[in-house]
């Protein structure tokens, strides 16, 4: 169970009002601080004592909405949104639970973002820290809470603060401690040190922010280990959006041959990576440590010690930052997801084949009632391979991608259709080569799917040492050779599932998983529904979505029905691209069309 460092939450009631907060910031001692509460919805209510704002079931019902807005506000610089609220239920009450979601708006959008939103409860206050880029854009921050079951339900906000800096940088100057938090242990846990108090049995050092007993620090001390291999962890905020640099800290070790000081990162997934060990415990000053930190995706910095007794000693940290700009000792360039992309419309992009025997080729077709055109824009090139004027019993055709560095996670995405095969079953793979070309692992292949429609895949996977992802088609005899086509492949980093993932900006829906924030007015025989694969009614709609073969029927109560079908919905600010406008004027194609017989 993760414990606020310190044993931090007593501490957390006592932030002081007093402080000068930074514009777009609100301690709620007195008043709301240009954050009101939206006329259209419940009101948050200052407690009579200050330190909070609340909605609860006392005056408002389940459902129900409280909406606080800020004034506009400008981060020029990249700046770090820091949210200390609580969420408390009924007791016995699971279903149904409170939300707290925030949001920003922009002064030329007409929707709201949504950036986090948190619904369980808890019995203390919880921080909230939440990464802001640097924008020339003004923007107002909207806070929603919207109450769950039970009659003794309430949503709460502490303190809203938003500081210049990373969401991962922290001096341990405030008892908020910028969201990092101890792993509890029962033996060993990190402290708050330095201020004129003493929790430890050790000589513990100054702080290095202002090398006084008036500034504080971390520290974790080894006096009542009891076990060998004691560990203590202090954990980061999340980070929220994708950050690559230089981070730096400074640190002090006692007795360190009998004890490990590390540093790992952690995905949403549980998976840890170490970036960072001590090798020789240095001076007994501070030591400034900088290492190359990348986080594409939501990770956490873990600083870890672990004891072989209680004569192991202590270790300090303090002073975290991190700088966009890599360490002095790194000289490669960060990798882009871009470069393992590609939806074939120009050429092969970064992707080769095979130089002996047929392979994929570059198609574009007419679509029409029997076949549909590319997956990009239906009107675009794609992927073929195994023609009927090239195939041959026992054909493989490989298609590989660009080297992907190791130690990352993946997640890739892409469009297949399968026509002509009796058997479906590994008509199309994929494999994870070495980069020798040697095969090292198969990650995916068809078993079943509709034949001649768009379907997608997605794939997560992670491995050590560099590799390359190898698409495969078989032609396994002559007698059951048929076409596998694919289009639009892209690379990104992290997992293609996270649970902590946020629903699509307004207006966007794939309609994979439900109908978004769409929504009908009645439902009957002439609603909207959602389906995979053909529609159920005989000669009318696709074959499949546009996605992954999910559509949507709308029909007709008469006695001949059609259907119509929608798929990935999306809206976005501006006018639509020149290419869109042309695709949708143009009545032709082009000259040089490959025609190819199914």
């Amino acid at each position: 169970m993760l414990l606020r460092s310190v044993l931090l939450v007593a501490h957390a009631l006592q932030l002081s009002g007093a402080l000068d907060l930074p514009f777009g910031s609100c301690a709620f001692e007195e008043g709301t601080c240009g954050f009101d509460s939206v006329l259209a919805f419940r009101p948050w209510i200052l407690n009579e004592e200050g330190h909070y704002v609340y909605v609860d079931t006392s005056f408002a019902k389940q459902g129900e909405k409280a909406v606080l807005l800020s004034s506009e506000l400008q981060a020029e610089e990249w700046c770090c949104l820091r949210l200390v609220y609580q969420i408390t239920a009924s007791s016995g009450s699971l279903s149904g639970p409170s939300q707290l979601n925030l949001y920003v708006r922009y002064e030329d959008e007409s929707f709201d973002r949504l950036l986090w939103s948190a619904k369980e409860p808890s019995d203390s206050w919880l921080i909230a820290s939440l990464d802001l880029q640097n924008s020339s854009k003004t923007f107002k921050i909207l806070i929603e809470g919207v109450l769950g079951q039970g009659s003794t339900t309430s949503i709460a906000l502490f303190e809203i603060k938003m500081t210049t800096g990373y969401c991962i940088e922290c001096d341990f100057e405030e008892n908020h401690l910028c969201g990092f938090v101890n792993r509890w242990n029962p033996n060993v846990n990190w402290f708050v040190g330095g201020g004129t108090v003493q929790n430890s049995h050790s000589v513990l050092p100054q702080d290095h922010t202002f090398k006084s007993e008036l500034g504080h620090y971390m520290y974790v001390d080894s006096v009542y280990v009891k076990h060998f291999q004691e560990v203590a962890q202090l954990i980061s905020p999340m980070t929220t959006v994708p950050m690559s640099g230089c981070l730096f800290f400074y640190y002090q070790l006692q007795q360190g041959n009998d004890n490990v000081f590390s540093l790992y990162t952690r995905d949403g997934t549980g998976l840890y990576e170490e970036i960072w060990k001590v090798d020789n415990p240095g001076n007994a000053a501070w030591n400034l440590v900088e290492v190359e930190f990348s986080a594409p995706y939501p990770m956490e910095v873990i600083f870890e010690v672990a004891f072989n007794g209680p004569k192991g000693g202590y270790v300090a940290l303090d002073d975290i930052s991190f700088s966009p700009v890599h360490c002095q000792n790194q000289t490669e360039l960060p990798f882009s997801a871009m470069e393992a992309s590609c939806n074939f419309e120009e050429d092969f992009c970064n992707f080769y084949q095979d130089k002996d025997g047929p392979g994929w080729t570059r198609v574009k077709v007419k679509p029409n009632m029997y076949r549909t055109g590319d997956h990009t824009t239906g009107l675009g090139y794609y992927l073929l391979a195994n023609t009927k004027l090239t195939s041959q019993p026992g054909y493989i055709g490989r298609l590989y991608g660009p080297s992907l560095p190791g130690n990352l996670q993946y997640c890739l995405r892409f469009h297949y259709a399968i026509y002509g095969f009796l058997k479906m079953s590994d008509t199309l793979a994929v494999y994870i080569f070495e980069e020798n070309h040697v095969v090292q692992e198969k990650i995916w292949s068809v078993l079943e799917s509709p034949r001649g429609v768009w379907m997608q895949a997605e794939i997560t996977f992670k491995k050590p040492m560099p590799t390359k992802v190898v698409f495969m088609s078989l032609c396994k005899s002559f007698w059951d050779c048929g076409l596998v086509a694919l289009d639009d492949i892209t690379v990104q980093l992290g997992s293609c599932w996270s649970p902590e993932s946020l629903p699509p900006p307004p207006g966007q829906c794939t309609f994979d998983q439900d109908e978004c924030a769409f929504t009908q007015e009645k439902r009957n025989r002439s609603s909207w529904h959602r389906r995979r694969g053909e529609t159920p009614t005989s000669y009318t709609g696709p074959k499949g979505d546009h996605t992954t073969g999910i559509i949507f029927e709308a029909t007709r109560g008469v006695s001949i029905r059609s259907d119509i079908a929608i798929d990935d919905v999306k809206f976005q600010a501006g006018p639509c691209s020149e290419m869109e406008d042309t695709a949708q004027q143009s009545s032709g194609y082009s000259e040089d069309l490959n025609e190819i017989d199914y």
